[in-house]
């Protein structure tokens, strides 16, 4: 565990690494906290470093690939990057540096697990903690469930995993973009799009549906190609639509108000960080209007799933949520990162 000292020397030592330049590249760099003897099979540097901003710059080309760490302990009371490892023990510190001024403090679920556990986001001044009691997981959708409790998403092949996969996915294309959910085999959702849909798909186009009944070695790869191509379409103006199936749909559809249905006119906000209070307000102060369209096709859509991805990094689910009797708008951004 490491002490205040020491989460405090990491923080200053990554911010500052955060906003400098190396060839021209903003700094990408995972630091874990952890003795060399507890890696399994370490790359070790000869003569480690001290714990510095320009050093941690100009080892990130090296290391900005994901699953690669930097490796920093103690000696001699000092904090020093003693080399890299890949694969790390549960509960281990581990700090990333995904942008200028944006860190992220999380830590691997289990040792066999590819998953981590979001604990911190810094973002220049502010500070946000992730509560997993700020927010009632079984009121809300899945894929909610699968952020704050990645431990029971169980295996690659859950579909909440999926879902998980898609938000990411949707997030790092930096187009924003909207994915709605729907259930299989219901054609009702038609009545909230507007027809004709721009790019129909006839029929519904099954790779990514396919692929969650193989077994996980033929899957492997090929599910993270399929992903990125489904999310992919997201960047095109307009919703795509999937089925809990997740067979393609559409892509590229326009999102309307059925006749007779009421004008979404508030939901509920929330975000799962300490200190939040969920507030009612109106839809567009969640977001423009790709959210205003999402809050109303989840009004109108009761038994669907709304997603939105903001260019700025934004990633909003919109659900139905009966013991509030109007849609839930879960600010999720925190727990992508």
């Amino acid at each position: 565990m490491p002490d205040a000292r020491a989460i405090e020397a990491l923080v200053d030592a990554a911010f500052w690494a955060s906003l400098q330049r190396e060839e021209g590249y903003a700094p990408e760099i995972s630091l874990a906290f952890l003795p060399p003897e507890r890696a399994v099979r370490p790359m070790l540097l000869a003569a480690p470093l001290p714990l510095g901003p320009r050093a941690l710059a100009r080892l990130a080309p090296a290391v900005e690939r994901p699953g690669i760490h930097l490796g920093v302990w103690r000696r001699d009371r000092e904090l020093e990057v003693w080399g890299t490892t890949r694969a790390i023990p549960s509960f281990c510190f581990v700090l990333e540096v995904l942008g200028p001024g944006l860190l992220v403090v999380k830590h691997r679920i289990h040792e066999d697990s590819g998953k981590f556990r979001n604990v911190a986001v810094f973002e220049g001044e502010q500070v946000k903690l992730v509560s997993r009691q700020a927010v009632d997981v079984w009121q809300g959708p899945d894929l909610l469930r699968a952020l704050l409790e990645p431990e029971s998403s169980g295996a690659l092949d859950d579909g909440a995993d999926v879902l998980l996969r898609l938000a990411v996915s949707m997030r790092a294309h930096r187009r924003g973009g909207a994915l709605l959910v729907v259930p299989d085999g219901s054609q009702t959702w038609r009545e909230s799009i507007v027809r004709p849909i721009a790019y129909a798909v006839e029929p519904p186009y099954s790779e990514l549906a396919d692929l969650m009944d193989e077994s996980h070695e033929e899957r492997q790869f090929a599910l993270a190609r399929a992903v990125d191509a489904i999310a992919g379409l997201t960047a095109v103006d307009g919703a795509t639509l999937i089925s809990d199936r997740y067979e393609l749909l559409a892509f590229g559809a326009k999102i309307g108000r059925p006749d007779g249905r009421t004008r979404v006119e508030r939901v509920v906000l929330s975000e799962p960080i300490e200190g939040d209070s969920p507030a009612v307000v109106a839809p567009l102060q969640v977001g423009g209007t790709r959210h205003n369209s999402a809050a109303q096709f989840a009004q109108d859509q009761q038994d669907a799933l709304a997603t939105v991805a903001s260019q700025d990094g934004r990633f909003t689910l919109f659900a139905w949520s009966p013991r509030e009797g109007m849609v839930h708008a879960h600010r999720v951004e925190t727990l992508l990162l």
